[in-house]
């Protein structure tokens, strides 16, 4: 299934935004675009991808960069970061740090710091899923055959969902995107014909509704920004990944939490999304709910963690994300 090596592209590096979209937009599903590379050429190398123009967004300066945005509407004091900033430079930019550290510390979670020096949020948070049935090259419902390799019984499904399967049981492999579910942000996208702004919680696509795609974004679509509105802004942040390894891996369990108190210590509201545990993100609402108006004390966080994990669904090997999950949710109600 392996093939090891790429089939034969064109390169184009146009000079500008525009210049990308028409190429987007002239080739269709034969353009690839690239960002850092680091999931685009496993898929051209071995994974069986061949798209016959590449379009290199290296040159784009107008999608680098995080800058001040937002008027009102609970948007004031937000941030937009353009698609092809780095993740180096989003866990280090002091914008970032001072308003929303929950993304700073995912971005600081991916990978290992070679790989965060060129990849980009916006590759980040587009990278296919790492389900092996899937990538390399078994025809399973996502690569149009008709069945779920992982989910068979005796399968190599560790990493795999616990909620919301249908047909397919990946996840997606993102460490940013929680976070931003969390802080409410918004996706850019723009195509040669439009733009369009998408919440962050609709921007990943459950295989229920397209199982060929793991976003939103469609032949000649490009995610060019993300906005984060300032109503997060100074909260209390919690991110934690597990994963089998420090570095480099990817996550078994993660949970992004952003929780406001009032002045007695009660919780006034929170956000809290898993990853790792569902096709797409999962906020976890009755959790959200559960809190909001209770101390933030160990009793509470018991409570939120037990609503967190009703409802899953484990695959032969994956049992473990259970406790996991309860006790990351836990720990991030809890603050510790």
């Amino acid at each position: 299934m392996l093939k090891d090596m790429m089939t034969h592209f064109e390169l184009v590096q146009p000079a500008d935004l525009d210049g990308a979209l028409e190429l987007l937009a002239r080739h269709g599903a034969d353009a690839w675009p690239l960002a850092g590379g680091y999931d685009s050429f496993d898929w051209f190398k071995n994974r069986g991808k061949g798209p016959s123009v590449v379009v290199d967004l290296e040159g784009l300066e107008e999608l680098r960069g995080v800058r001040e945005w937002g008027r009102g509407d609970g948007r004031a004091g937000g941030i937009e970061i353009g698609a092809m900033t780095t993740l180096t430079d989003l866990e280090r930019d002091p914008l970032v740090r001072e308003r929303f550290a929950l993304l700073a510390d995912a971005a600081g979670h991916v990978a290992s710091p070679q790989i965060r020096n060129a990849g980009t949020i916006g590759g980040n948070i587009c990278q296919d899923t790492r389900c092996w049935y899937y990538r390399y090259g078994m025809t399973c419902y996502r690569a149009g055959g008709n069945t779920c390799y992982a989910g068979a019984t005796g399968a190599m499904n560790r990493e795999h969902a616990i909620f919301g399967a249908d047909r397919c049981v990946a996840v997606t492999p993102s460490d940013v995107a929680p976070a931003l579910v969390a802080l409410d942000a918004e996706m850019v996208v723009r195509s040669a014909r439009r733009e369009r702004v998408v919440p962050a919680a609709g921007f990943f696509m459950p295989p229920g509704v397209d199982i060929t795609r793991m976003t939103v974004l469609g032949s000649g679509d490009l995610l060019t920004a993300i906005r984060i509105p300032g109503r997060w802004a100074g909260a209390d942040f919690h991110f934690e990944k597990v994963s089998d390894r420090r570095t480099w891996d990817f996550a078994l369990v993660s949970v992004a939490a952003a929780v406001r108190t009032n002045g007695g210590g009660r919780i006034e509201d929170a956000r809290i999304v898993a990853g790792a545990v569902e096709c797409v993100p999962r906020r976890l609402k009755a959790a959200e709910e559960l809190v909001r108006g209770r101390p933030r004390d160990e009793e509470t966080a018991e409570m939120a963690g037990e609503v967190a994990i009703r409802g899953a669904d484990p695959l032969d090997y994956n049992h473990f994300k259970i406790p996991l999950l309860k006790n990351l949710v836990k720990r991030a109600v809890r603050g510790a």
